[in-house]
C-alpha cells in the first residue's frame, strides 16, 4: 500500500528555494541571471527575497546570509514585488547599494521613487531624488534624469492624496528637475486639481496649455469630462466640450463619447444606456473603447439582454468588433446560458482573424459542461487544441473539476495527464479529486497509478 506523505509546505517551500538558489549562484557571474538561470527557478528565488524583505523585522540580516549576486535585474524584480512596502523596499534598496559591485540605474531609482511616492513618505523620496541626480551613472545613461512619466506619476500621487498644492509645485519646478512641461506632465495636474475638485483651476490650466502651445490629447478631455460627471457636472462638461470644438481642439471622434465615459466611471450606467440608445437612433456610434468600456459595465449590472440587443444594432450600423468585445461578451452570454450566442460570437471572432484564446473558449467549455453536456465540451476542447491557442493551467484545473463533478473520473483522469504532458504541473486539489473519485467507482489501479504521479511530480 502506497503512503502519500505530504510534508511541511513551509519547509518545502525552504528546500525548493535553496535548491534554486545553489543553481542561481552557480551561473557565470558576467552574464545577466535571467538569462542563464530557468524562467520559474529564477523567480522562485525572487519570491523568496521578496518574502524575506516584506516579513523578516531583520531582513539584513537575513539577506547577508543569502550568497545571493545582487544586480539591477533582481534589484529591480524584488522592488516591484515589494511596491506596497514602502519601508521595506527602502531598507532593501540600501542593502543592495552595500555592495560594491551594484551601482543603482534609472530603472531601480525610479522604482524606489515610486513606492515612496505611494507610501506617503515625501521626505525621503526628494532625498532619493537627489541621490539619483547626483548618481553617476544615471547622468551617464540620459541628460534628461528625471523622467516625465515618473513627474507625473507623483503629481497624480499627491492628487490622490488630497495635496494639491504639492502637485503644483511639483509642476512648477519640473523644469529644475530637467523634465519639460509635456501634455502628460499637463494631464497629471489635470487630475490632481480634479481630485481636489478645483474645478476652475483646472480650467484654467487647460487654457495655460494651449496658451503656451500645448496640445489637448484625449485624456486631457476625459480627466475633466470624467471629474465633472461624477459631481453630476453634466451641463459644464457638454460646454467645455463645446467651447474646445469652437476653438478647433476637436475631442477625439465625439465629444459625446467622452460623456459616455465619464457618466459609467461616475456610475451613472441607465444615464449612458440612454445616450447610446439615442446615438444608434440618430445612426451614429461610439468609439470602440467606449462601447467596450459600456458593454463591460451593462453586463456587470446583469443586463445581458440589453447587451445583445446594442449590440446586434452597433453592428447593423458597421461596429466592427475587437478581441476585447468578444473578451467582454462570451463570458457574459455564457453566465446567462445563451451558449448559442457564445457559439456564434466565437465563430465571428474566429472570421475576423483572431485565434481563440483560453480567456474566450473556457466560458464555453464550463457552461457545456454544467449543462451534462460532456461530449460536445470535450468535442469542443479538442477542437480549440487545433485552431486556438494552447489550452493554460487554468482551463485544466476548471475542467478537471467539472468532470469530478459530473461523475466522468477517468476522463477527469486522462485530462489530469495530459496537462502532465505539456509541463503544467496539477494542484494538489485536482489529485485528490480525481484519485478519490476513481477509488469510489472501484478504479483503484487506475488511483494508484495518478498517486504515483502526483508523488513523482512533487518529487517526495
Amino acid at each position: 500500500m502506497l503512503f502519500a506523505v505530504k510534508s511541511n509546505p513551509r519547509r518545502r517551500a525552504q528546500n525548493f528555494f535553496l535548491r534554486h538558489l545553489k543553481t542561481l549562484i552557480s551561473t557565470d557571474q558576467d552574464a545577466p541571471t535571467s538569462k542563464t538561470v530557468p524562467k520559474d527557478d529564477y523567480f522562485a528565488v525572487i519570491h523568496h527575497i521578496s518574502n524575506v524583505v516584506r516579513r523578516d523585522f531583520y531582513l539584513e540580516r537575513t539577506l547577508n546570509k543569502m550568497p545571493i549576486k545582487v544586480d539591477s535585474e533582481l534589484v529591480y524584480r524584488v522592488l516591484r514585488s515589494c511596491s506596497n512596502s514602502g519601508t521595506e523596499a527602502f531598507r532593501f534598496f540600501n542593502w543592495a547599494r552595500t555592495h560594491p559591485t551594484y551601482e543603482p540605474t534609472t530603472i531601480e531609482f525610479e522604482e524606489m521613487v515610486r513606492i515612496l511616492a505611494k507610501a506617503k513618505r515625501y521626505e525621503t523620496m526628494w532625498k532619493v531624488i537627489e541621490q539619483m541626480r547626483n548618481s553617476s551613472k544615471v547622468s551617464d545613461e540620459s541628460h534628461c534624469w528625471l523622467s516625465p512619466s515618473l513627474v507625473c506619476y507623483i503629481i497624480e500621487e499627491f492628487g490622490r492624496h488630497g495635496l494639491t498644492s504639492q502637485a503644483v509645485e511639483v509642476f512648477n519646478k519640473a523644469k529644475h528637475l530637467s523634465c519639460p512641461q509635456t501634455t502628460e506632465v499637463y494631464n497629471a495636474l489635470l487630475f490632481a486639481l480634479c481630485e481636489g475638485k478645483l474645478f476652475h483651476g483646472a480650467y484654467a490650466l487647460i487654457r495655460r496649455m494651449i496658451r503656451k502651445g500645448g496640445k489637448p490629447n484625449r485624456r486631457t478631455y476625459s480627466v475633466l469630462v470624467n471629474a465633472w460627471c461624477s459631481n453630476g457636472k453634466m451641463r459644464e462638461a457638454q460646454e467645455f466640450l463645446e467651447e474646445m470644438s469652437k476653438k478647433g481642439f476637436s475631442p477625439p471622434v465625439r465629444g459625446r463619447d467622452l460623456l459616455i465615459d465619464g457618466l459609467l466611471n461616475a456610475g451613472y450606467v441607465e444615464a449612458a444606456k440612454e445616450m447610446v440608445r439615442k446615438m444608434i437612433k440618430e445612426g451614429q456610434l461610439p468609439d470602440i473603447e467606449t462601447f467596450n468600456t459600456l458593454l463591460e459595465a451593462i453586463c456587470k449590472s446583469g443586463e445581458v439582454e440589453f447587451c445583445i440587443d446594442v449590440f446586434r444594432d452597433a453592428c447593423d450600423l458597421g461596429l466592427c468588433p475587437e478581441l476585447n468585445t468578444y473578451r467582454i461578451l462570451i463570458p457574459s452570454f455564457c453566465k446567462v446560458g445563451r451558449i448559442d450566442e457564445a457559439f456564434r460570437l466565437l465563430h465571428c471572432s474566429v472570421e475576423d482573424g483572431h485565434k481563440p484564446y483560453p480567456s474566450l473558449y473556457a466560458p464555453i467549455l464550463k457552461m457545456l459542461c454544467k449543462m451534462g453536456r460532456f461530449d460536445d465540451a470535450f468535442s469542443f476542447f479538442s477542437d480549440m487544441k487545433l485552431k486556438g491557442h494552447p489550452p493554460n493551467r487554468p482551463v485544466y484545473t476548471m475542467l478537471i473539476k467539472m468532470c469530478t463533478r459530473g461523475g466522468r473520473f477517468i476522463d477527469a483522469a486522462n485530462y489530469l495527464v495530459e496537462m502532465t504532458e505539456m509541463n503544467l504541473v496539477p494542484m494538489s486539489q485536482c489529485f485528490d479529486m480525481v484519485t478519490d473519485g476513481l477509488k469510489s467507482c472501484g478504479k483503484h489501479d487506475l488511483a494508484k497509478r495518478i498517486e504515483h504521479l502526483e508523488v513523482s511530480l512533487r518529487r517526495v
